[in-house]
C-alpha cells in the first residue's frame, strides 16, 4: 500500500466520471480508474488517519478495504425509488465496538467532487441506544458533561452540532434540565466541511485527524454515557 500523500487528481476525474455516467457500462470500462483514483487512495487514507485516531480513542477501530472502514461504491437499491446503481462520493468509517456497526459513536469521513465532510457522534439511534442516551440527557452528571463536550467543541472551532429530528419532548419526558433540548436529538455528532480541494494536499491525513480530534469530546461523551459497542 502506498504513503497516502493528498487524494490525486484520478479520484476527482473518477468521481465527476460517475456522476455522468451512473450506469454499469461506464463503470466496468472504468473499473482501473476507480481501483487506482478511488480504492487505492482510499485504503492509504484510512491507513494513514487510523493511528492518528487512536492517539484521540484508542479504542478506535479501522481497516484499510472495501467493506472495512470503506464503503461499498454500490448502492442498495432493493427499498429505493432511486435505481442509480453506485454512490458518487466516497465513504470511510472509523467504528468502536466489537463488530463494525453504528451502535456506537464513530469518525466518518466523505469525499464528493465538491466537498469534504468530517464527522464525529452517533447518527439515527433507536431501540436501547436512543434510550440510554435519553437517560443520560436526564442524568444530572452526563447531562452536565455533554453540555461541557458541547461547549468544548464549540470553542475549538466552526463546527456544527446535529440534529434536531424532534419537534415533541419524547413521551415520559419533560421538557427541563440544563440538557432538556438534546432530547429532541435522535442523532448526536460534530461535524465540518472543507472544500473537496483540501483533499488534494499532502498533509490531508494530518488535517482530517485534527479536526476529529477537535470534535472528539462528544464522541467521547457518547461512548462513555451512552454506547460502547460491547
Amino acid at each position: 500500500m502506498s504513503e497516502f500523500a493528498g487524494f490525486p487528481e484520478a479520484t476527482f476525474t473518477f468521481l465527476s466520471g460517475i456522476a455522468l455516467h451512473n450506469e454499469k457500462p461506464w463503470f466496468e470500462e472504468n473499473r482501473p480508474l476507480y481501483e487506482a483514483g478511488y480504492v487505492a487512495p482510499a485504503r492509504a487514507f484510512v491507513a494513514a488517519v487510523g493511528p492518528r485516531l487512536r492517539a484521540v480513542s484508542p479504542t478506535v477501530q479501522f481497516e484499510p478495504k472495501v467493506n472495512g472502514s470503506l464503503q461499498r461504491i454500490n448502492r442498495d437499491i432493493r427499498f429505493s425509488k432511486d435505481k442509480r446503481p453506485y454512490k458518487t462520493h466516497l465513504n470511510a468509517w472509523f467504528w468502536h465496538g466489537s463488530r463494525k456497526g453504528w451502535e456506537a459513536p464513530g469518525f466518518w469521513f466523505q469525499l464528493t467532487g465538491d466537498h469534504v465532510w468530517l464527522g464525529v457522534g452517533l447518527h439515527n439511534m433507536q431501540g436501547d441506544v436512543l434510550e440510554a442516551y435519553r437517560q443520560s440527557v436526564i442524568h444530572p452528571r452526563s447531562a452536565k458533561a455533554l453540555l461541557a463536550a458541547v461547549e468544548e467543541v464549540q470553542a475549538a472551532g466552526s463546527y456544527e452540532i446535529g440534529e434536531k429530528t424532534r419537534k415533541l419532548m419524547p413521551r415520559g419526558y419533560a421538557a427541563d434540565g440544563p440538557a432538556a433540548q438534546y432530547l429532541l436529538y435522535e442523532s448526536l455528532h460534530a461535524f465540518a466541511e472543507l472544500p473537496a480541494e483540501a483533499a488534494r494536499d499532502k498533509d490531508f491525513a494530518e488535517v482530517c485527524a485534527a479536526h476529529y480530534a477537535a470534535m472528539w469530546p462528544i464522541g467521547k461523551w457518547l461512548l462513555e454515557d451512552v454506547s460502547s459497542g460491547e
